[in-house]
């Protein structure tokens, strides 16, 4: 994964009047709806009509075919983040004595300012064919406008919209313009399904809430689409506003809405409840254990058939980092799913280069990489360290003959490795995680090698090829020395010239990636305190050359609440675990980043920090991952 791949967040964009626009995704489902002029006009390319404080409002004639009125939806934008908005049905549009129905509703309670279709229940007996008018009005402190849109185009048989300015027109005015409504939605109409409920702005900063799969297909869940909505326990189906289902049936390549308790949803998700039961759930709260189940399942859904372990579900993550598949190799192994951690492993061992290294990343198909991306070294340690773990936690039948197909790639990555150790004994200056080439060897790809090169001589120990296990042996030995000569004094910075400052690489250097050495207590504590941010994350780093600006990094904010669970610093863990669950969205999922405003951005879920929230929820309740063993020269 590429923590330097991240887009800006989207913005909720405005008109040149000051209304924000409708969003995008709706324009097919609007067009599509605009000829049902009585039971609603969702044609919503415009803002119409502004309907903020007393001196605005707006009102849509309807008639309805039957006699009672339970629900009422209105596409409005919002600049404002507070206020209400009041939802009337009157009799006579001017006359407030003639409500038969009202519901306001907290545009704060809504998510704030945003836009998108907004549902007012009501409740009201109504009679077939007479006509009554859909009032609506704003009231709020702030200046941002709030319309309500709708479309200037013909709709044929539709009522007359209203529009109330008293300044400009003295009252009301009828237009011939349409406002986009519906009365009585059902099915189709109802938010969440063809076109996104009220959508606030704050949710567009990331780009996709949540994952949809049938284990060979993926779907990602949008924002706009995932506001209200929430997935059927244990499972990848969404449970929409309306009640029915969304999900992705076997074999389709797009998803389809259902009724609730549909036969093909419901065997999706009874197959997901039973992989989670033939696992663990770790956790020892129950938002730990909320929060491991969602993250194994969207791990799961990351995972391709062939091994391919997607870092997340839009454009610029669809593709397999070895890191990222590492992480969630070890994450599977640890809690009892060894059939997905060895599809990872073994996609490693077909994409491995031929030199022993791997390409930064390869499409999900395994053709290739998809660009000229710099390979980094640090995925030399990452895949054999993964394997080792694999081995500590996989079934004990079988596991040797399966580690025999898989010690050949381990061979070349740690021979590559070793070889690549310089005189003073430290790698070369590669890119790491943060996918930025150093002028000098950095922590990022030291301590990964490290752990890979005990980890290796260890599989070689156990499969009795002793010169292998001599011989990674000996370079681990190298490195670990060379790691405390040059980056424990200076803390464990990012570069060994430390002019690069401090890096959350720092945690590799605990358990479970490498025993903790002296002084790594003191260097993870100030390191964390450098890089904590005001939103209660912390940066990969905070090199002079290169700035993370206000955005924590949900992954490297792990990356301590890790390594302090496995230094014996449980409360520590805690702590930073607890934090980065208060930052799930709605849907449960754990974002890439969080904003300065303490909001998830980029994209939600995230496969890396899914595994590091599953490692580090098994070390809290007592499963911490052992530590590759530091292996001793035959001398010692």
């Amino acid at each position: 994964m590429a923590f330097a791949r991240t887009l800006l967040p989207a913005v909720l964009c405005l008109a040149l009047t000051g209304v924000p626009t409708a969003l995008p995704h709706a324009a097919a489902a609007a067009a599509a709806a605009a000829a049902a002029p009585y039971e609603g006009q969702a044609g919503h390319e415009s803002a119409l009509f502004s309907v903020k404080a007393t001196n605005n409002a707006a009102a849509q004639e309807f008639t309805v075919d039957g006699t009672r009125l339970s629900r009422v939806s209105v596409w409005l934008g919002s600049g404002a983040a507070t206020g209400t908005v009041t939802a009337q049905v009157r009799r006579v549009r001017a006359d407030a004595d003639s409500v038969i129905a009202s519901t306001t509703l907290d545009l704060a309670a809504l998510g704030g300012a945003g836009a998108g279709w907004v549902e007012f229940p009501m409740s009201a007996t109504v009679t077939a064919g007479t006509t009554y008018h859909l009032f609506v009005q704003a009231s709020t402190a702030e200046s941002g406008p709030i319309a309500w849109y709708g479309t200037t185009r013909s709709v044929p048989g539709s009522l007359t919209s209203w529009n109330y300015d008293r300044a400009y027109w003295g009252g009301w005015h009828a237009y011939s313009s349409r406002l986009a409504f519906h009365v009585n939605p059902t099915g189709s109409e109802r938010c969440g399904e063809t076109e996104p409920c009220y959508v606030p702005a704050s949710a567009l900063a990331a780009r996709t809430s949540g994952l949809l799969t049938n284990r060979v297909a993926t779907e990602a869940v949008l924002p706009s689409f995932a506001v209200g909505a929430s997935y059927v326990d244990g499972s990848n189906v969404l449970r929409l506003p309306s009640g029915r289902w969304r999900y992705l049936p076997d074999g389709a390549p797009a998803s389809a809405v259902v009724e609730a308790d549909d036969p093909g949803a419901l065997a999706q998700v009874e197959e997901s409840r039973a992989w989670l039961a033939a696992g663990t759930v770790p956790g020892t709260t129950a938002a730990q254990r909320a929060a491991s189940q969602r993250a194994l399942l969207s791990m799961r859904a990351l995972l391709k058939p062939g091994g391919a372990f997607a870092a997340a579900w839009a454009p610029p993550w669809e593709y397999s980092w070895p890191r990222d598949g590492a992480f969630a190799a070890v994450a599977f192994a640890a809690t009892g799913h060894d059939e997905e951690a060895y599809r990872i492993l073994g996609y490693d061992a077909l994409t491995q280069r031929a030199d022993g290294t791997w390409e930064a990343r390869t499409e999900l198909d395994g053709s290739g990489p998809p660009d000229a991306r710099k390979w980094q070294l640090d995925g030399n340690g990452w895949v054999p360290w993964a394997t080792w773990q694999w081995y500590q936690a996989a079934p004990p039948g079988g596991r040797d003959e399966r580690l025999r197909e898989l010690y050949p790639m381990v061979r070349k990555a740690a021979d590559y490795a070793a070889r690549s150790l310089r005189p003073d004994g430290l790698p070369p200056a590669s890119p790491d995680y943060w996918e930025l080439d150093t002028e000098t060897a950095n922590i990022g790809t030291a301590a990964p090698l490290l752990a890979g090169l005990n980890s290796a001589a260890d599989l070689a120990a156990r499969r009795g090829l002793s010169a292998d296990a001599e011989r990674w042996g000996e370079a681990a030995r190298r490195l670990s020395a060379a790691i405390a000569t040059s980056f424990a004094p200076l803390g464990y910075q990012r570069t060994v010239d430390g002019k690069h400052g401090r890096d959350s690489a720092v945690a590799f250097m605990a358990p479970p990636f490498n025993a903790a050495p002296a002084g790594l207590g003191e260097a993870l504590d100030s390191t964390y305190q450098a890089l904590l941010l005001p939103n209660g994350g912390v940066s990969p780093g905070n090199d002079p050359s290169f700035s993370w600006g206000s955005y924590a990094w949900t992954a490297s904010t792990s990356f301590f609440a890790l390594a302090w669970a496995g230094t014996g610093e449980p409360a520590k863990a805690g702590g930073v675990l607890d934090w980065v669950l208060s930052k799930r969205n709605g849907l449960g999922e754990l974002p890439e980043t969080v904003n300065g405003a303490g909001l998830p951005s980029a994209v939600a879920p995230l496969g890396w920090t899914d595994a590091l929230v599953v490692l580090t929820a098994l070390a809290l309740q007592g499963s911490v991952r052992p530590t590759p063993p530091a292996t001793r020269s035959s001398g010692e």
